[in-house]
């Protein structure tokens, strides 16, 4: 196991680099940068633009260099934890993210667990009740949260809070709150919040999750090893718990190397409808502007996520299914 996941850590840095190398290419790729935008923004605007600053700031951050340049120093940065400065909101990348950051994680680490609450119970009592009434309601629900997108469930739940209750939904604290260091009576107002994202996000990932693990579990349930249980005179929960559930999380593990990216991007278009101080807006906008530190540092957070995630699950499915082997025997 030690040499596997040092094995797989020495592939990431490779792997890492050639990231790299992609997401600053894709940046560069479209014509001019963030400070040619901002000119032409400002004289559609009609309003004067600092060209000494902005002068300064092309010298100071290596503009004028070649691209290849340009590149080591950005990654010699990223390397001494200085993910560079955002010409957009004219501050540090470090300080840009802030409470986005967390906030961002709260809401996704949230919505994981209100997902996997209720696709749990309600892919196994579908597996368990196969073509009952239940199982054919379920399902039935469960499409149409598969079906409606995360942002027309929320332009939906919007109008009718609106025409119902009178109250405008947005944002994941009160107005007062906004731009305010965090506090107890802040963190009160984010959790009266939070509920409503985490619904809109949840419901699709939670009727995908209960459908394949209901998919799952009836397939262990076909094998003989599960008949043989049954025709011992096991009962048919203990039976369905002792094994075939454990084998039907299997896509549950493998799909940490997703879930974690995930954590930080989040449902982006829901969170723009919403009006959520969450990372996903800012990445969006970042890439418009062709604001190269801040949307660069965001797609390298996400590569990182991404193969430390898939490296846990190969790690956990092992653990958890003694038919998968990190490496095959030797003859």
């Amino acid at each position: 196991m030690l040499r596997y996941i040092i094995g797989r850590i020495l592939v990431m840095i490779p792997t890492l680099f050639v990231i790299s190398v992609l997401v600053f290419t894709i940046i560069e790729l479209p014509p001019g940068d963030y400070f040619e935008s901002y000119v032409q923004e400002l004289k559609m605007l009609g309003e004067p633009a600092d060209l000494q600053e902005i002068e300064n700031l092309r010298t100071r951050y290596h503009f004028d260099d070649p691209a290849p340049l340009r590149y080591v120093h950005w990654v010699k940065g990223m390397l001494h934890g200085d993910f560079g400065y955002s010409f957009e909101y004219r501050m540090p990348v470090n300080e840009v993210v802030g409470d986005r950051l967390w906030l961002t994680m709260l809401v996704s680490v949230v919505t994981i667990i209100f997902t996997w609450l209720l696709a749990f119970p309600i892919g196994l009592y579908s597996a368990m009740h196969q073509y009952s009434w239940g199982d054919y309601g379920l399902t039935f629900i469960g499409l149409i949260g598969i079906a409606v997108p995360h942002f027309m469930l929320a332009v939906i739940l919007m109008y009718f809070a609106n025409i119902w209750f009178g109250t405008s939904i947005g944002h994941l604290m009160d107005l007062q709150y906004l731009d305010q260091p965090m506090s107890w009576a802040k963190f009160g107002s984010i959790l009266e919040h939070l509920w409503i994202p985490v619904i809109i996000i949840g419901t699709a990932g939670t009727a995908g999750m209960a459908r394949r693990l209901r998919a799952n579990l009836l397939d262990e349930l076909g094998k003989q090893y599960v008949v043989t249980a049954r025709a011992k005179g096991l009962s048919p929960t203990r039976v369905v718990l002792k094994y075939p559930l454990r084998m039907a999380l299997n896509f549950f593990i493998s799909d940490i190397g997703s879930i974690l990216p995930s954590i930080i991007s989040g449902a982006e278009v829901t969170a723009i409808i919403l009006s959520l101080e969450t990372t996903g807006p800012m990445l969006i906008r970042a890439l418009q502007s062709q604001d190269m530190y801040l949307a660069g540092s965001f797609l390298m957070y996400l590569a990182v996520l991404t193969v430390l995630g898939v490296l846990v699950s190969d790690i956990a499915l092992s653990l958890l299914d003694p038919r998968i082997r990190l490496q095959g025997r030797r003859g």
